[in-house]
């Protein structure tokens, strides 16, 4: 354990809304005037901008104080080395914990709920005011840790991708993709709009969404439905849901829904061009997914911990 005072803390921040217009069209003058030219609030904007850099000054501050400082924004996080005794603290929304998480190898993370007046936060435990007590104890190791299961995609060409919440596989458009799905010794030619696959903590996300379409309209009462519900956090498997599956004389229907453990799920690429797998729903940040390329789905060898 390292001095508290020679402790490296990673802060991960994120543009706001009204930073991300800024870019867009170069101005604040501009960004105004396109919001308010489509009659929406620009205040709204500039409130929540202006509460987030008070807490990321706030929360810099502190941190500071503990520790050496290192700022890091989110669009940087792919290529940023942590260090294996880091301590980082991400600065919400409770995106910006999973996409942070999937990154990290062991490393604790801190979630902090910039503005409790806007954001639920659910890996958010904490607010600016809290800082001075909570990073001294997990410097020293003193804080409980909440452990989150993550899924890893590897492809056949080498490369490969961590998710916290879920992956998804398919086309970037909304044609259908296609694809080879295999499960043990189930295997089946897909024609789809894509393939969700989720861990517990992305349980109550993305996969639930598409649960939830899919058993309304199978004609399951709401009280039935208890395949959406979510799963622990920290659960030893992953489960996959196939987005509107079309059989047809060349493709079948009846590998969708399933639960990866022992056995990874497998899937081949049948797409000339436009194939995709994303983590997280960050889509920029995606591997190709064409013709040829196999992914192998499976619970991660390593696994987020949050400080709770």
């Amino acid at each position: 354990m390292l001095p508290l005072s020679e402790s490296r803390i990673v802060l991960i921040s994120r543009r706001t809304r009204l930073e991300e217009l800024i870019a867009r069209f170069n101005t604040q003058t501009q960004a105004r005037f396109y919001v308010e030219h489509l009659g929406a609030d620009f205040s709204d904007y500039q409130n929540e901008h202006d509460r987030y850099h008070d807490a990321l000054q706030g929360t810099s501050r502190i941190l500071a104080h503990h520790g050496r400082l290192h700022a890091v924004e989110r669009r940087f996080l792919s290529n940023y080395i942590f260090g294996k005794n880091d301590l980082i603290v991400a600065l919400g929304q409770d995106g910006l914990v999973a996409n942070t998480l999937k990154y990290l190898d062991g490393q604790p993370l801190i979630g902090i709920n910039p503005d409790r007046t806007r954001w639920d936060g659910v890996l958010l435990p904490f607010a600016v005011a809290d800082l001075d007590r909570v990073i001294p104890e997990a410097l020293a190791g003193r804080r409980p840790i909440k452990e989150v299961t993550m899924a890893k995609a590897t492809l056949n060409n080498g490369q490969s991708l961590y998710a916290v919440n879920d992956f998804f596989i398919g086309a970037k458009s909304h044609v259908s993709a296609r694809y080879l799905i295999r499960l043990g010794d189930r295997e089946e030619r897909h024609s789809s709009s894509g393939i969700i696959i989720s861990t517990g903590l992305g349980s109550t996300g993305w996969f639930k969404s598409v649960m939830a379409g899919a058993t309304a309209l199978a004609g399951s009462p709401a009280s039935e439905r208890k395949v959406a519900k979510p799963m622990p956090w920290h659960a030893s498997f992953l489960v996959f849901s196939v987005r509107e599956p079309f059989p047809s004389t060349s493709t079948s229907a009846t590998l969708v829904h399933g639960r990866i453990d022992s056995e990874p799920l497998l899937v081949t690429s049948q797409m000339a061009e436009n194939g995709v797998l994303f983590s997280d729903g960050v889509e920029q940040d995606y591997l190709d997914f064409n013709a040829g390329t196999l992914a192998t789905i499976t619970v991660a060898e390593r696994t987020g911990r949050l400080v709770i």
